[in-house]
């Protein structure tokens, strides 16, 4: 009579996490395998799990310096569970990129990937398309599919206002700010996790982050050798080749990891072509104390010009059209990275971590240009008989060659279990030369091989510093992040003479940081912070200009406050946040005091809205992922600068036109993204995933006639999993993208008329890898 009651009982595991001299490990991690319940130790290193079902489970704990540990339960009554942790043999990975992370508790918005989430979907595409399904992000390619030049927005903004940081070290174009990750073609094929902070988040190295922040980490240890073979062919002639090899642990204190990998694909829009190669080589020493890791990897990028998008008017005849038309129209660039890696634990309470760095970029961008004056390359006019040319076609090459390096580092200092204190900082150089040169033209006046027609250097400097701290009192956090940062910026503009001189600017920030959150349970908690940010602005807004014209640096503050709850069949997080900008950089069509068109600050701009990140283990096969994000994304008050021409075509003036709470571009108002996985079969599973972007402006006028449409897309991923003989795992993955094929573009701008980026129709990728 007793068996329904007992089948339906729900117990509570509780118990206390500590180091081998009974120290309480505050924060220390613990998950329940196979379920999606985890909990982090309190103050004093409890822990608890309620409303438990009878059964045997396998408890797993995890703290940064020592081993891990797992321990089988039987659940038949309430059970008390106390874990001693022991000190690691030798120093983990995890150590490099814990300054500029966010930890588990932390009061941000923030998600974390692994590798076995980012090896799902890495069959070839950038790295931006493995983070689509996470909250408040929107990706594009200029080709269409996925390879080449593609970007990442997150919450609205751009590439230039997403810190990227590999290893803790910046990644960002020290001048234009953007991330560009057409030069580390499959760079995911060496990546172990990823965490993605929205919003300000915590402080890190580079530049600031006003919509988010990629926190990478590359190749962590694997204890045993392994070999890998990595194969996808696909639509538009794709074809992607990696070769992963790894030599293990050796004498329990050296390993050696390498990548190679090639990329080619035409590309959906017409002659849009990628050929890609790279590199990975990283070794690493492991002591019990200290830990040194040399990374050196390089990419190289040959594409074709696809940066022109697609006029309105031929989209619907001609949705894959390619105004280029000269053969070799392409982008061509290599960069190579060299970092070393080195931490040390002076003792239990105080690590250091340190980095020098090293990145080599050098490449140009070719161009045929018709109808080109002699006099903006330098050049005289000629007379033939009695005609004299000042006009000509040409084809031209401009140059980036930029070295950029410097050191970032951390002290960690823990007193006490329960206090935690962070010490970092970085300085950094940038070397930045650019350069033009005519490889042939028409008529060749006075020129020479390879006639130089601009030459313009750029020093740039950026110092940061931060002092992070953490102190947990019973089943509260609270949390204080002061950031100082110093930018020095030697660059050619122009004067109130409209001379091209040399200038400088100099620039300090402060960004304080501070939040708490609060365990309501073992399954629930709450946090909210206050941020605020400042960046500066980019290459052109500053070469464009002249002093009395150049844009002011942006600010802005950063309000953040959710929930997270987990169980043991979910785990769910809802975000609130305000991001309320001041001195916003955009487009406004004005012409400055030089003539040229460049960003102006608005006073007042903001975004509002909601995030939802959750996932239910519906069956032990069936499961479900999905994110949605819902915002208000407003400038209070806008001025749009249009252009007036006289019946000759001269221009004349300009009109201005007055908007009030008008939406921000590029910010679509509602995203949301899924994934249903399905497991018919042992080692099979079937994946439906979906992404909506609702509407999106090209400007900031709220003119429907200048949008981007809504879109829904969805793609199907089919993946085999099975061992035999020496193969350690022979895996088979077939993503069908577009799958219903939505005939939609992801991008676009306004010059004129309306120019798009139409993204793929349905096209498939097929994979095998082979693990040895």
């Amino acid at each position: 009579m007793l068996m329904p009651c007992l089948a339906a009982a729900q117990f509570i595991m509780s118990g206390q996490i500590t180091d081998q001299k009974q120290r309480p490990l505050a924060g220390a991690n613990v998950k329940i395998a196979g379920s999606l319940l985890h909990s982090q130790a309190d103050a004093s290193g409890r822990f608890v799990f309620k409303n438990l079902k009878s059964g045997t489970y396998t408890i797993q704990v995890s703290y940064i310096g020592y081993q891990n540990a797992e321990q089988e339960i039987t659940l038949n009554m309430d059970k008390n569970l106390n874990c001693e942790l022991q000190p690691s043999s030798i120093m983990a990975d995890e150590v490099v990129v814990s300054a500029t992370r966010a930890a588990e508790n932390s009061p941000t918005a923030f998600k974390n990937l692994s590798r076995k989430e980012i090896e799902k979907n890495n069959l070839g595409q950038d790295l931006p398309y493995l983070l689509s399904q996470t909250p408040s992000v929107v990706v594009t390619s200029d080709a269409g599919a996925g390879i080449g030049y593609t970007s990442i927005r997150i919450r609205g903004s751009d590439a230039t206002r997403i810190n990227v940081t590999v290893n803790g070290i910046p990644y960002n174009d020290a001048e234009s700010q953007g991330a560009f990750w057409v030069n580390m073609p499959d760079f995911a094929s060496s990546v172990d996790n990823i965490q993605i902070q929205r919003g300000v988040g915590t402080s890190t190295n580079g530049a600031g982050a006003f919509g988010g922040s990629l926190n990478i980490q590359t190749n962590v240890r694997r204890d045993t050798a392994y070999a890998e073979l990595n194969n996808s062919v696909g639509s538009y002639e794709t074809i992607k080749n990696t070769v992963n090899i790894g030599t293990g642990l050796m004498n329990g204190k050296f390993s050696v990891d390498g990548r190679l990998s090639r990329i080619k694909s035409d590309g959906y829009i017409d002659r849009a072509f990628s050929d890609l190669k790279s590199y990975f080589l990283s070794g690493a020493y492991y002591g019990r104390k200290s830990l040194l890791r040399a990374n050196v990897f390089s990419g190289m990028e040959k594409t074709y010009q696809a940066w022109n998008g697609v006029p309105e008017s031929l989209l619907s005849a001609n949705r894959r059209y390619n105004s280029f038309t000269y053969d070799d129209q392409t982008d061509n660039y290599t960069q190579n990275h060299y970092q070393l890696l080195y931490s040390h634990a002076f003792s239990d309470q105080l690590t250091f971590n340190g980095a020098l760095h090293y990145t080599a970029g050098q490449g140009y961008y070719e161009e045929y240009k018709d109808d080109q004056k002699f006099s903006s390359y330098g050049l005289t006019p000629i007379t033939i008989g009695t005609e004299v040319i000042d006009r000509t076609d040409l084809i031209r090459r401009r140059w980036l060659d930029n070295d950029f390096y410097g050191l970032t580092y951390s002290f960690n200092y823990v007193p006490v279990s329960n206090l935690n204190f962070t010490l970092g900082g970085a300085y950094n150089e940038y070397d930045g030369k650019h350069y033009g040169e005519v490889i042939w033209a028409e008529y060749d006046s006075n020129s020479r091989i390879r006639q130089g027609y601009y030459d313009n250097d750029a020093f740039k400097t950026d110092f940061n510093v931060f002092g992070k701290a953490s102190f947990q009192f019973g089943d509260a956090s609270l949390f204080a992040d002061l950031q100082y940062r110093r930018i020095g910026y030697s660059f050619l503009g122009y004067d109130h003479n409209l001379n091209n001189v040399q200038q400088k600017a100099v620039l300090n920030f402060f960004n304080p940081k501070a939040g708490i959150s609060y365990q309501l349970d073992g399954s629930n908690s709450i946090y909210a912070s206050f941020s605020a940010g400042s960046r500066e602005p980019n290459r052109k807004d500053y070469t464009e200009s002249s002093p009395q014209s150049r844009p002011k640096p942006e600010k802005m503050k950063d309000v953040e406050a959710g929930f997270r709850s987990s169980g043991e069949k979910y785990n769910a997080g809802l975000n609130l946040f305000g991001m309320f900008y001041k001195d916003q950089l955009v487009r406004t069509g004005k012409i400055n005091d030089v003539g040229s068109y460049i960003r102006s600050n608005v006073p007042e701009s903001y975004r509002i809205g909601a995030e939802l990140d959750g996932k239910w283990k519906i069956t032990d096969r069936l499961s479900w992922g999905a994110a949605a994000a819902l915002s208000s994304n407003k400038i209070k008050n806008y001025t749009e600068y249009v252009d007036v021409y006289d019946a000759d075509g001269n221009l004349t003036g300009q009109e201005e036109l007055f908007f009030s709470k008008t939406d921000i571009s590029f910010s679509p108002s509602f995203t949301a993204s899924s994934e249903l996985a399905y497991s018919p079969l042992k080692n099979t599973e079937l994946a439906f995933l979906s992404r909506y972007v609702g509407r999106q402006y090209l400007d900031n006028t709220s003119n429907s006639g200048r949008a981007i449409g809504a879109y829904f897309v969805n793609d199907l991923r089919i993946g085999y999993n099975t061992s035999f003989s020496q193969l350690k795992n022979i895996g088979l993955t077939l993503l069908v993208n577009n799958i219903f094929n939505e005939l939609y573009v992801s991008n676009g701008y306004v010059y004129g008329e309306n120019y798009y980026f139409p993204q793929a129709e349905r096209n498939f990728l097929l994979s095998l890898s082979l693990k040895f």
